[in-house]
Protein backbone atom coordinates (compact mmCIF):
# COMPACT_ATOMS: atom_id res chain seq x y z
CA UNK A 1 0.00 0.00 0.00
CA UNK A 2 1.49 3.53 -1.21
CA UNK A 3 2.02 5.95 1.79
CA UNK A 4 2.73 9.45 2.25
CA UNK A 5 2.91 11.89 5.24
CA UNK A 6 1.80 15.46 5.94
CA UNK A 7 1.97 18.44 8.38
CA UNK A 8 -1.02 20.38 9.17
CA UNK A 9 -0.59 24.16 11.65
CA UNK A 10 -2.92 27.10 11.39
CA UNK A 11 -1.84 30.63 12.74
CA UNK A 12 -3.88 30.17 16.01
CA UNK A 13 -3.03 26.47 16.01
CA UNK A 14 -6.68 25.87 17.28
CA UNK A 15 -9.11 24.28 14.98
CA UNK A 16 -8.25 24.31 11.46
CA UNK A 17 -4.61 22.25 12.30
CA UNK A 18 -7.01 19.31 13.00
CA UNK A 19 -9.58 19.93 10.95
CA UNK A 20 -7.02 19.69 7.80
CA UNK A 21 -5.06 16.84 9.86
CA UNK A 22 -8.58 14.91 9.60
CA UNK A 23 -9.75 15.92 6.56
CA UNK A 24 -6.34 14.28 4.64
CA UNK A 25 -6.31 11.13 6.69
CA UNK A 26 -10.33 10.76 5.56
CA UNK A 27 -9.33 10.89 1.88
CA UNK A 28 -6.38 8.94 2.14
CA UNK A 29 -8.17 6.45 3.66
CA UNK A 30 -11.07 6.27 0.92
CA UNK A 31 -8.10 6.43 -2.15
CA UNK A 32 -6.65 3.25 -0.35
CA UNK A 33 -3.52 4.71 0.77
CA UNK A 34 -2.10 4.83 3.99
CA UNK A 35 -1.15 8.36 5.71
CA UNK A 36 0.22 9.95 8.63
CA UNK A 37 0.01 13.51 9.40
CA UNK A 38 1.57 15.19 12.19
CA UNK A 39 -0.11 18.29 13.60
CA UNK A 40 1.92 21.11 14.69
CA UNK A 41 -0.84 23.55 17.35
CA UNK A 42 -1.27 25.21 19.99
CA UNK A 43 -0.74 22.08 22.61
CA UNK A 44 2.58 21.34 20.59
CA UNK A 45 3.57 18.56 18.07
CA UNK A 46 1.21 15.75 18.36
CA UNK A 47 1.14 12.64 16.16
CA UNK A 48 5.31 13.61 15.34
CA UNK A 49 6.24 11.86 12.11
CA UNK A 50 9.64 9.46 12.89
CA UNK A 51 12.35 9.26 10.62
CA UNK A 52 11.27 5.65 9.57
CA UNK A 53 7.80 7.26 8.64
CA UNK A 54 9.77 10.08 6.10
CA UNK A 55 12.06 7.11 4.86
CA UNK A 56 8.82 4.91 3.92
CA UNK A 57 6.34 8.03 2.87
CA UNK A 58 6.66 8.49 -1.58
CA UNK A 59 5.45 11.93 -1.26
CA UNK A 60 4.72 14.68 1.44
CA UNK A 61 1.63 16.86 2.53
CA UNK A 62 2.23 20.04 4.11
CA UNK A 63 -0.79 21.99 4.53
CA UNK A 64 0.29 25.21 6.98
CA UNK A 65 -0.23 28.96 7.15
CA UNK A 66 2.30 29.38 9.82
CA UNK A 67 5.94 28.39 9.36
CA UNK A 68 6.98 24.55 8.85
CA UNK A 69 10.45 23.45 8.53
CA UNK A 70 11.38 21.06 6.01
CA UNK A 71 14.71 20.10 6.19
CA UNK A 72 13.67 16.54 7.23
CA UNK A 73 12.03 16.17 4.15
CA UNK A 74 14.62 16.30 1.88
CA UNK A 75 14.47 14.00 -1.28
CA UNK A 76 11.08 13.81 -1.46
CA UNK A 77 8.31 15.41 -3.55
CA UNK A 78 6.67 17.84 -0.96
CA UNK A 79 2.91 19.83 -2.17
CA UNK A 80 3.02 22.86 -0.18
CA UNK A 81 -0.17 24.51 0.28
CA UNK A 82 -2.70 26.60 2.68
CA UNK A 83 -4.43 24.46 5.35
CA UNK A 84 -7.69 25.81 3.99
CA UNK A 85 -7.14 23.47 0.74
CA UNK A 86 -6.90 20.90 2.67
CA UNK A 87 -9.76 21.21 4.16
CA UNK A 88 -11.64 22.06 1.07
CA UNK A 89 -9.85 19.83 -1.69
CA UNK A 90 -7.96 16.97 0.32
CA UNK A 91 -8.20 14.15 -2.59
CA UNK A 92 -6.58 16.19 -5.47
CA UNK A 93 -3.19 17.30 -3.13
CA UNK A 94 -2.87 13.93 -1.85
CA UNK A 95 -2.90 12.66 -5.94
CA UNK A 96 -0.87 15.70 -6.72
CA UNK A 97 1.59 14.43 -4.55
CA UNK A 98 1.61 11.38 -5.63
CA UNK A 99 1.91 12.28 -9.24
CA UNK A 100 5.08 14.00 -8.23
CA UNK A 101 6.49 11.02 -6.68
CA UNK A 102 5.65 8.68 -9.27
CA UNK A 103 7.74 10.96 -11.91
CA UNK A 104 10.13 10.90 -9.50
CA UNK A 105 10.36 14.29 -8.73
CA UNK A 106 12.17 16.37 -5.90
CA UNK A 107 11.39 19.31 -3.93
CA UNK A 108 14.83 21.62 -3.93
CA UNK A 109 15.26 22.38 -0.10
CA UNK A 110 17.62 25.17 0.36
CA UNK A 111 19.84 24.93 3.19
CA UNK A 112 22.16 27.35 2.77
CA UNK A 113 25.67 27.80 2.58
CA UNK A 114 27.16 25.70 5.37
CA UNK A 115 31.21 24.43 5.61
CA UNK A 116 32.13 20.64 7.39
CA UNK A 117 32.00 22.72 11.30
CA UNK A 118 28.94 24.37 10.35
CA UNK A 119 27.58 20.58 9.55
CA UNK A 120 28.86 18.89 12.39
CA UNK A 121 27.57 22.05 14.36
CA UNK A 122 23.90 21.16 12.77
CA UNK A 123 24.98 17.26 13.56
CA UNK A 124 26.21 17.89 17.24
CA UNK A 125 22.52 20.08 17.53
CA UNK A 126 20.54 17.41 16.57
CA UNK A 127 22.15 15.05 17.99
CA UNK A 128 21.53 16.46 21.80
CA UNK A 129 18.67 14.67 23.98
CA UNK A 130 17.47 14.86 27.37
CA UNK A 131 17.80 17.70 29.69
CA UNK A 132 20.74 19.36 27.44
CA UNK A 133 19.03 19.37 24.68
CA UNK A 134 16.71 21.87 26.86
CA UNK A 135 18.71 23.82 28.55
CA UNK A 136 20.83 24.44 25.22
CA UNK A 137 17.56 25.55 23.93
CA UNK A 138 16.91 27.80 26.58
CA UNK A 139 20.38 29.22 26.43
CA UNK A 140 20.46 29.75 23.01
CA UNK A 141 17.15 31.84 22.44
CA UNK A 142 18.76 34.04 25.71
CA UNK A 143 22.20 34.63 23.47
CA UNK A 144 20.58 38.08 21.61
CA UNK A 145 19.16 39.44 24.82
CA UNK A 146 22.56 38.83 26.61
CA UNK A 147 24.55 40.79 23.45
CA UNK A 148 22.51 43.30 23.19
CA UNK A 149 21.79 43.86 26.46
CA UNK A 150 25.91 43.86 27.40
CA UNK A 151 26.46 46.04 23.85
CA UNK A 152 24.10 48.55 25.00
CA UNK A 153 25.81 48.43 28.63
CA UNK A 154 29.02 49.24 27.30
CA UNK A 155 27.88 51.69 24.84
CA UNK A 156 26.65 53.54 27.62
CA UNK A 157 29.54 53.56 29.83
CA UNK A 158 31.41 55.31 26.56
CA UNK A 159 29.77 58.49 28.45
CA UNK A 160 31.47 57.67 31.19
CA UNK A 161 31.13 55.28 33.93
CA UNK A 162 27.92 56.99 36.27
CA UNK A 163 26.46 59.22 33.01
CA UNK A 164 23.83 57.09 33.02
CA UNK A 165 22.50 58.49 36.53
CA UNK A 166 22.01 61.41 34.60
CA UNK A 167 17.98 61.52 33.34
CA UNK A 168 17.38 62.02 29.76
CA UNK A 169 20.70 61.42 28.48
CA UNK A 170 22.09 59.10 26.15
CA UNK A 171 23.56 57.28 28.25
CA UNK A 172 20.55 56.69 30.59
CA UNK A 173 18.81 55.67 27.34
CA UNK A 174 21.21 52.78 26.56
CA UNK A 175 21.11 51.80 30.25
CA UNK A 176 17.67 51.52 29.65
CA UNK A 177 17.37 49.62 27.02
CA UNK A 178 20.93 47.21 28.12
CA UNK A 179 20.02 46.49 31.73
CA UNK A 180 16.63 47.94 31.99
CA UNK A 181 15.17 45.65 29.21
CA UNK A 182 17.55 43.11 27.52
CA UNK A 183 19.08 41.75 31.18
CA UNK A 184 15.70 41.78 32.81
CA UNK A 185 14.29 39.77 29.93
CA UNK A 186 17.68 36.97 29.58
CA UNK A 187 16.64 35.16 32.76
CA UNK A 188 12.65 34.81 31.57
CA UNK A 189 13.29 34.26 27.72
CA UNK A 190 16.39 31.16 29.01
CA UNK A 191 13.18 29.97 31.37
CA UNK A 192 10.78 29.80 29.20
CA UNK A 193 12.72 28.11 26.14
CA UNK A 194 13.52 25.38 28.55
CA UNK A 195 9.98 24.96 29.23
CA UNK A 196 9.38 25.06 25.33
CA UNK A 197 11.83 22.15 24.45
CA UNK A 198 10.14 20.37 27.12
CA UNK A 199 6.36 21.18 26.67
CA UNK A 200 6.41 22.99 23.79
CA UNK A 201 3.85 26.15 23.41
CA UNK A 202 2.26 24.87 26.88
CA UNK A 203 5.16 25.05 28.75
CA UNK A 204 6.34 28.91 27.21
CA UNK A 205 4.30 31.07 29.69
CA UNK A 206 4.60 29.44 33.22
CA UNK A 207 8.31 29.47 32.12
CA UNK A 208 8.63 32.68 31.29
CA UNK A 209 6.71 33.36 34.51
CA UNK A 210 8.88 31.42 36.30
CA UNK A 211 11.91 33.16 35.23
CA UNK A 212 10.67 35.97 36.36
CA UNK A 213 9.88 35.72 39.40
CA UNK A 214 13.41 33.95 39.83
CA UNK A 215 14.58 37.63 38.47
CA UNK A 216 12.68 39.66 41.03
CA UNK A 217 13.64 37.61 44.00
CA UNK A 218 17.40 37.09 43.28
CA UNK A 219 17.58 33.75 42.27
CA UNK A 220 19.31 34.95 39.43
CA UNK A 221 19.71 32.37 36.28
CA UNK A 222 20.32 29.38 38.55
CA UNK A 223 16.64 30.03 39.71
CA UNK A 224 15.64 30.62 35.76
CA UNK A 225 17.04 27.02 35.39
CA UNK A 226 15.01 25.58 37.72
CA UNK A 227 12.12 27.48 37.13
CA UNK A 228 12.37 26.35 33.46
CA UNK A 229 12.76 22.82 34.32
CA UNK A 230 10.00 22.88 36.55
CA UNK A 231 7.43 24.37 33.97
CA UNK A 232 8.20 22.28 31.37
CA UNK A 233 7.90 19.10 32.79
CA UNK A 234 4.33 20.21 34.96
CA UNK A 235 2.54 21.39 31.90
CA UNK A 236 4.29 18.02 30.29
CA UNK A 237 2.36 16.18 32.76
CA UNK A 238 -0.79 18.40 32.96
CA UNK A 239 -1.03 17.50 29.05
CA UNK A 240 -0.76 14.04 29.42
CA UNK A 241 -3.35 13.64 32.03
CA UNK A 242 -6.30 15.64 31.32
CA UNK A 243 -8.31 14.34 28.79
CA UNK A 244 -11.46 16.66 27.64
CA UNK A 245 -14.63 16.00 25.44
CA UNK A 246 -13.54 17.17 21.94
CA UNK A 247 -15.55 20.42 21.73
CA UNK A 248 -13.96 21.78 24.76
CA UNK A 249 -10.06 20.76 23.92
CA UNK A 250 -9.84 24.27 22.56
CA UNK A 251 -9.68 25.40 26.09
CA UNK A 252 -6.82 23.21 27.37
CA UNK A 253 -3.79 25.17 25.49
CA UNK A 254 -5.21 28.83 26.08
CA UNK A 255 -7.04 28.48 29.34
CA UNK A 256 -6.23 25.65 31.36
CA UNK A 257 -2.63 24.51 30.62
CA UNK A 258 -1.42 28.22 31.23
CA UNK A 259 -3.40 28.57 34.11
CA UNK A 260 -2.68 25.60 35.91
CA UNK A 261 1.06 25.39 35.38
CA UNK A 262 1.78 29.31 35.73
CA UNK A 263 -0.19 29.30 39.32
CA UNK A 264 2.05 25.64 40.68
CA UNK A 265 5.54 27.12 39.19
CA UNK A 266 4.78 30.36 40.60
CA UNK A 267 4.01 28.93 44.17
CA UNK A 268 6.82 26.63 44.42
CA UNK A 269 9.05 29.60 43.02
CA UNK A 270 7.83 31.86 45.64
CA UNK A 271 7.05 29.93 48.65
CA UNK A 272 9.40 26.34 48.15
CA UNK A 273 12.44 26.83 45.78
CA UNK A 274 13.23 30.76 45.51
CA UNK A 275 14.88 31.46 48.79
CA UNK A 276 17.22 28.75 49.25
CA UNK A 277 18.51 29.35 45.65
CA UNK A 278 18.69 32.98 46.11
CA UNK A 279 21.23 32.32 49.16
CA UNK A 280 23.26 29.94 46.42
CA UNK A 281 23.66 32.81 43.97
CA UNK A 282 24.27 35.68 46.67
CA UNK A 283 27.02 33.33 47.93
CA UNK A 284 28.23 32.69 44.65
CA UNK A 285 28.00 35.98 43.03
CA UNK A 286 30.35 37.58 46.21
CA UNK A 287 32.47 34.71 46.07
CA UNK A 288 33.57 35.06 42.44
CA UNK A 289 32.98 38.95 42.98
CA UNK A 290 36.16 38.63 45.59
CA UNK A 291 38.30 36.01 43.82
CA UNK A 292 41.85 37.34 43.11
CA UNK A 293 45.12 35.50 42.80
CA UNK A 294 45.48 32.03 42.66
CA UNK A 295 41.64 31.05 42.83
CA UNK A 296 41.08 33.06 40.12
CA UNK A 297 43.97 31.81 38.04
CA UNK A 298 43.02 28.07 39.00
CA UNK A 299 38.80 29.07 38.13
CA UNK A 300 40.75 30.36 34.73
CA UNK A 301 42.36 26.98 33.62
CA UNK A 302 39.13 24.69 34.49
CA UNK A 303 37.31 27.09 32.69
CA UNK A 304 39.38 27.04 29.80
CA UNK A 305 40.57 23.24 29.63
CA UNK A 306 36.97 22.34 29.49
CA UNK A 307 36.56 24.80 26.81
CA UNK A 308 38.67 23.38 24.70
CA UNK A 309 37.73 19.61 26.01
CA UNK A 310 35.36 18.77 23.67
CA UNK A 311 34.82 21.72 21.03
CA UNK A 312 31.38 22.78 21.17
CA UNK A 313 30.12 19.33 23.32
CA UNK A 314 28.59 19.40 26.59
CA UNK A 315 31.70 20.12 28.61
CA UNK A 316 32.39 23.17 26.38
CA UNK A 317 28.62 24.19 26.76
CA UNK A 318 28.40 23.53 30.79
CA UNK A 319 31.31 26.37 31.13
CA UNK A 320 29.91 28.72 28.82
CA UNK A 321 26.28 28.49 30.40
CA UNK A 322 27.70 29.28 34.14
CA UNK A 323 29.82 32.26 32.38
CA UNK A 324 26.75 33.52 30.18
CA UNK A 325 24.14 33.38 33.56
CA UNK A 326 26.78 34.95 35.46
CA UNK A 327 26.31 38.45 33.48
CA UNK A 328 22.77 39.04 34.83
CA UNK A 329 24.43 39.48 38.23
CA UNK A 330 27.54 41.79 36.74
CA UNK A 331 29.94 39.21 36.93
CA UNK A 332 32.01 39.73 33.91
CA UNK A 333 35.45 38.01 34.43
CA UNK A 334 34.59 34.21 33.71
CA UNK A 335 32.78 35.35 30.07
CA UNK A 336 36.24 36.85 29.53
CA UNK A 337 38.57 33.97 30.41
CA UNK A 338 35.81 31.43 28.61
CA UNK A 339 35.58 33.06 25.10
CA UNK A 340 39.61 33.49 25.12
CA UNK A 341 39.91 30.18 25.78
CA UNK A 342 37.13 29.26 23.13
CA UNK A 343 39.20 31.20 20.66
CA UNK A 344 42.40 29.51 20.60
CA UNK A 345 41.95 26.02 19.71
CA UNK A 346 41.21 27.27 15.82
CA UNK A 347 43.46 29.73 16.11
CA UNK A 348 46.69 27.48 17.53
CA UNK A 349 46.13 25.17 15.08
CA UNK A 350 45.72 27.41 11.91
CA UNK A 351 49.08 28.80 13.55
CA UNK A 352 50.52 25.45 13.31
CA UNK A 353 49.89 24.92 9.94
CA UNK A 354 51.41 27.74 8.68
CA UNK A 355 54.55 27.19 11.15
CA UNK A 356 55.01 23.55 11.12
CA UNK A 357 53.11 22.65 8.13
CA UNK A 358 54.78 19.31 7.91
CA UNK A 359 52.73 18.05 10.53
CA UNK A 360 49.74 18.28 8.50
CA UNK A 361 48.79 16.67 5.32
CA UNK A 362 47.92 18.65 2.35
CA UNK A 363 44.12 18.79 3.30
CA UNK A 364 44.46 19.89 7.35
CA UNK A 365 46.62 23.06 5.86
CA UNK A 366 44.09 24.02 3.94
CA UNK A 367 41.50 23.42 6.86
CA UNK A 368 43.85 25.89 8.83
CA UNK A 369 42.70 28.40 6.31
CA UNK A 370 39.36 28.30 7.47
CA UNK A 371 40.47 27.91 11.17
CA UNK A 372 41.42 31.61 11.15
CA UNK A 373 38.36 32.88 10.70
CA UNK A 374 36.49 30.56 13.11
CA UNK A 375 38.73 30.85 15.83
CA UNK A 376 38.68 34.59 15.11
CA UNK A 377 34.52 34.35 14.91
CA UNK A 378 34.45 32.33 18.87
CA UNK A 379 33.70 29.26 16.74
CA UNK A 380 35.93 26.44 19.00
CA UNK A 381 34.47 23.76 16.59
CA UNK A 382 36.91 24.58 14.55
CA UNK A 383 39.36 22.72 16.11
CA UNK A 384 37.24 19.50 15.40
CA UNK A 385 38.42 18.65 12.18
CA UNK A 386 42.09 18.59 13.47
CA UNK A 387 41.00 16.93 17.04
CA UNK A 388 39.21 14.27 14.34
CA UNK A 389 41.76 13.36 12.75
CA UNK A 390 44.39 13.02 15.43
CA UNK A 391 42.76 13.18 18.78
CA UNK A 392 45.24 12.29 21.15
CA UNK A 393 47.94 14.74 20.22
CA UNK A 394 44.77 17.40 19.02
CA UNK A 395 42.98 17.45 22.34
CA UNK A 396 45.99 17.82 25.07
CA UNK A 397 47.48 20.60 22.97
CA UNK A 398 44.55 23.13 22.34
CA UNK A 399 43.37 22.20 26.34
CA UNK A 400 46.96 22.89 27.58
CA UNK A 401 46.48 26.38 25.57
CA UNK A 402 43.17 27.21 26.22
CA UNK A 403 44.02 26.92 30.42
CA UNK A 404 46.89 28.80 30.20
CA UNK A 405 44.48 31.85 28.18
CA UNK A 406 42.17 31.60 30.49
CA UNK A 407 44.04 31.45 33.40
CA UNK A 408 45.86 34.42 31.83
CA UNK A 409 42.76 36.57 31.46
CA UNK A 410 41.81 36.09 35.32
CA UNK A 411 45.34 36.69 36.71
CA UNK A 412 45.05 40.23 34.46
CA UNK A 413 41.99 40.48 35.74
CA UNK A 414 40.41 41.06 32.52
CA UNK A 415 36.30 41.35 32.02
CA UNK A 416 34.10 40.80 29.07
CA UNK A 417 30.36 42.19 29.20
CA UNK A 418 28.96 39.87 26.10
CA UNK A 419 29.03 36.36 25.43
CA UNK A 420 29.62 36.16 21.75
CA UNK A 421 31.33 37.91 18.70
CA UNK A 422 35.16 36.75 19.18
CA UNK A 423 37.75 39.18 18.35
CA UNK A 424 35.18 42.04 16.27
CA UNK A 425 33.55 42.72 20.01
CA UNK A 426 37.47 43.82 20.80
CA UNK A 427 36.42 47.13 18.54
CA UNK A 428 33.44 48.77 20.52
CA UNK A 429 34.51 50.76 23.88
CA UNK A 430 34.03 49.60 27.35
CA UNK A 431 33.17 46.01 26.07
CA UNK A 432 35.98 44.38 26.98
CA UNK A 433 37.84 45.54 30.29
CA UNK A 434 42.00 45.38 30.06
CA UNK A 435 41.52 45.26 26.63
CA UNK A 436 45.60 44.94 26.19
CA UNK A 437 46.21 42.29 28.33
CA UNK A 438 42.81 40.68 27.26
CA UNK A 439 44.51 40.55 23.62
CA UNK A 440 47.84 39.61 25.33
CA UNK A 441 46.38 36.06 26.92
CA UNK A 442 44.86 35.27 23.70
CA UNK A 443 48.28 35.47 21.29
CA UNK A 444 50.09 33.43 24.16
CA UNK A 445 47.29 30.87 24.15
CA UNK A 446 47.47 30.63 20.22
CA UNK A 447 51.45 30.29 20.63
CA UNK A 448 51.00 27.58 23.25
CA UNK A 449 48.79 25.69 21.09
CA UNK A 450 50.40 25.70 17.85
CA UNK A 451 53.94 24.90 20.10
CA UNK A 452 52.06 21.79 21.57
CA UNK A 453 51.51 20.67 18.50
CA UNK A 454 54.73 21.15 16.96
CA UNK A 455 56.26 19.28 19.97
CA UNK A 456 53.20 16.62 20.32
CA UNK A 457 52.78 15.75 16.65
CA UNK A 458 55.44 13.91 14.22
CA UNK A 459 56.06 14.74 10.91
CA UNK A 460 53.74 13.28 8.52
CA UNK A 461 55.51 10.99 5.98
Amino acid sequence: MKKIVGITSCPTGIAHTYMAAESLEEAAKKMGITMKVETQGSVGVENQLTEQDIKEAEAVVIAADANVKLERFKGKYIVNVAVGDAIDNPEALIKQALEGAEKGETTNISEGTYDQVMNLKAERKSQRSGAYKHLMTGVSHMIPFVVAGGLAIALSFVFGYKAFEQEGTLAAALMQIGSGAAFALMVPVMAGYIAYSIADRPGLAPGMIGGIIANSIGAGFLGGIIAGFLAGYIAQWLKNIIKLPRNFQGLLPILILPLLSSLTVGLLMIYVIGKPVQSIMVGLTNWLQAMSGTNAVLLGVILGAMMAFDMGGPVNKAAYTFSTGLLASNVYAPMAAVMAAGMTPPLGLALATVLFKDRFSRAEVEAGKAAWVLGASFITEGAIPFAAADPLRIIPSIMTGSAITGALAMLFNTSLKVPHGGIFVLLIPKVVGGLVPYILAIIIGTLVTALMVRVLKPVVQ
